[in-house]
């Protein structure tokens, strides 16, 4: 799950005096201010302004509540527009019939005076969050019941004092759970007051407290979610003693692009030790596992990840066992990175990108935000020197900086790839000498904008707009391809992001999560029954969705050229992994074509493939297991019955109901040695 941003100020009756000035919260990344929070009393009425701004977009709120004579909200309307400029209209009310909402998943209604007296809202602020930390803490075991649905809870984690405007505060840490797939950590000061909320890269503090509060909370946030996740890894992750063989299984061979005759495997510690015909004779201490029939894949590259805690074990799970990560904050990234390879937290390998951005109003606060070309160069060289596989330059980047970057760059060994930065175009990037172009709105909007406009904001999703325009075979076009083709420039395209943004309609699953919404807990459905991007008007949507055909046909006009197409997602990878996977046989591709590329052509393009990419005797144990023939549907590789990283054996069928989520297929069957 993303980071969602909660703060709070005294909102429960008894609480705040009447005509108490505005409480105002910040929230900093990477020590940079992106954001407001403003919430103003008047009696029983409070008033919200929530600003958030971070890559040049981010929700921005209004909201009323009405609170009735037991501090419960009895009336709330919000208005606004989303971190992607959908519009918001989301309303809930209660009375003594019971508790009602509208939001863009649809209405809802629980009847009865027992209905929950708290809300969680889809796209508010962060005040439903405030009303609800103070009532739980003197709720019975410290546990609510929540409109739509689930029951939160509070747990006490840390304690800590702060010097700042009002004095020494008193602040204690808590765990507040139930309400999406990952808990929150929330600091309430000694009255009840929530204080801040703190994430691994980012944290919203009260105003007057950011400099004395922020990295000590965040430092929190960080270890207390790698606890969590610490835990799930030794209660799930099996290293069995001995060797561990897989009987009666097919291999998907990448090289081949076909599956194999029935065979057995054999792991012992983090490697393959056998790829033998089936029904092959055991060894003395060996493991079995029955693999009834089915499908050994090697594991999946997700080459575009911003890789968190939160997201590292999903990943595994899905049969993704390699990542690319695109963009982080790097500190956070080495203490991720070192976890998981020390064993201590599950998660895919990763590969790194050092992100290096301009500086303007509209800066992405990741990776390393630079001023002038002698800071992006020595940007450059920092990375080199921590072992990068590439630079990512972004929007904010000045276009006349890249040739010179990009020089450095290839001296020192990386390859680079990014997005187009604002006021150029992809042309001149693979002019000046990318290896890859990210994200196929930023090498199709070239094709349509005008030199003067900006596409460090919003405007580079709305502007798809003008796609159904173009013509795919027109010399505009064909000339930017012919480059690529002639300069061996790879292109990775998301396409599962832009079915989304482009699709998606309020009050449906969105296309990407029609096979798995059902497996998810009811606060993730509803997050998925939404637009991403804002349509004010059916011609608009109409535009968008023809943008999205018009992305179809230039990606399969880019495949028949042999333009290599990655499969990464910009999505947290997972299950929208399994989705990109589907969309790339929209292109072109047959589904072994599309296993191949996620597979061994991605751990070739990395360097990788002496090692991984495939099946085979003395290669790192990678793989998933799945019950179908994904070689006949890619839809096969949603089910994935056990998965294999690095030598250590993973059951999602026994993982994911701990994380709130219905598995998709059972478990294999293992018999230990005797």
């Amino acid at each position: 799950m993303k980071f969602r941003l909660f703060v709070a100020v005294a909102l429960a009756s008894a609480a705040s005096p009447l005509g108490a000035k505005p409480i105002e919260y910040r929230m900093i990344t990477e020590d940079s201010d992106i954001g407001h929070y403003i919430v103003d009393r008047d009696g029983a009425t409070i008033t919200v302004d929530y600003n958030i701004k971070q890559n040049g977009r981010g929700p921005t709120v209004v909201e009323k509540i009405v609170l009735g004579p037991d501090g419960t909200p009895a009336n709330w309307t919000i208005t606004g527009r989303t971190t992607f400029g959908n519009a918001v209209d989301e309303r809930f009310t209660r009375n003594a019939k019971g508790a009602s909402w509208q939001d863009l998943a649809g209405p809802g209604t629980i009847k009865g005076a027992d209905a929950p007296r708290y809300y969680v809202t889809q796209n508010g602020s962060v005040s439903d969050i405030a009303l609800l930390a103070k009532a739980l803490l003197t709720a019975p075991g410290m546990a609510l019941n929540v409109a739509p649905a689930g029951t939160a809870r509070l747990i006490e984690k840390g304690r800590h004092g702060f010097d700042g405007p009002d004095g020494t505060l008193a602040v204690t840490t808590y765990e507040l759970s139930g309400l999406a797939l990952d808990p929150n950590y929330i600091a309430l000061d000694a009255t009840g007051e929530l204080f801040a909320v703190a994430s691994a890269d980012s944290v919203l503090v009260r105003k007057g407290y950011e400099k004395i509060a922020v990295e000590p909370l965040r430092l929190e946030a960080e270890r207390l979610g790698a606890e969590r996740f610490v835990a799930l890894q030794k209660a799930s992750a099996k290293l069995y003693p001995g060797p561990v063989r897989i009987r009666n299984v097919r291999l998907f061979d990448p090289a081949a692009k076909a599956l194999t005759e029935p065979r057995d495997v054999v792991v012992f510690g983090n490697r393959i030790s056998e790829v033998v015909g089936a029904g092959s004779p055991a060894t003395p201490g060996e493991t079995t596992i029955e693999g009834a029939g089915g499908t050994l894949v090697p594991g999946l590259y997700e080459m575009h990840a911003h890789l968190a805690q939160q997201d590292a074990l999903l990943n595994v799970l899905a049969g993704i066992t390699s990542t690319r990560d695109m963009g982080n904050r790097d500190d956070v990234l080495d203490k991720l990175v070192a976890r998981i390879d020390s064993g201590e937290l599950a998660g895919p390998r990763v590969t790194r990108s050092g992100f290096i951005e301009g500086e303007s109003p509209f800066s992405a606060r990741n990776g390393t935000v630079v001023s002038t070309q002698d800071q992006a160069l020595a940007a450059v060289r920092k990375y080199a020197a921590r072992g990068a596989w590439q630079v990512k330059l972004y929007n904010s980047m000045k276009p006349e900086w890249a040739p010179t970057v990009v020089a450095e760059a290839h001296r020192l060994g990386l390859r680079v790839a990014g997005h187009v930065p604002a006021f150029s175009s992809a042309d001149a990037m693979i002019a000046a000498g990318f290896d890859e172009v990210t994200h196929v709105n930023q090498l199709m909007l070239g094709w349509v904008l005008k030199p003067q406009e900006d596409t460090r904001t919003l405007f580079r999703f709305t502007a798809m707009r003008r796609f159904p325009a173009l013509d795919v075979k027109s010399a505009k076009v064909q000339a930017t391809l012919d480059a690529m083709v002639a300069g061996n420039v790879a292109h990775e395209p998301t396409i599962g992001i832009h079915e989304l943004g482009l699709t998606a309609l309020d009050g449906q699953p969105n296309p990407g999560a029609l096979d798995y919404i059902d497996h998810m807990p009811p606060s993730e459905q509803r997050q998925l029954k939404q637009a991403l991007f804002g349509a004010d008007s059916p011609k608009e949507r109409a535009e968008y969705v023809a943008a999205y055909a018009k992305v179809l046909e230039t990606l399969t006009e880019m495949n028949r050229k042999g333009i290599l197409l990655i499969p990464g997602t910009d999505l947290g990878g997972a299950f929208s992994y399994h989705r990109e996977l589907e969309l790339f046989t929209k292109v072109g591709m047959t589904p072994a074509q599309v296993l191949s590329r996620a597979t061994l052509e991605m751990a070739r393009y990395l360097g990788q493939d002496q090692q991984l990419g495939s099946i085979e005797r003395g290669k790192l144990a990678d793989f998933f297991l799945v019950p179908g023939d994904p070689v006949k549907d890619i839809k096969a590789v949603k089910a994935v019955a056990m998965v294999v990283k690095d030598g250590a054996f993973y059951y999602p069928a026994d993982i994911y109901p701990k994380l709130g989520i219905k598995p998709f297929t059972l478990s294999p069957d293992v018999k230990l040695p005797n």
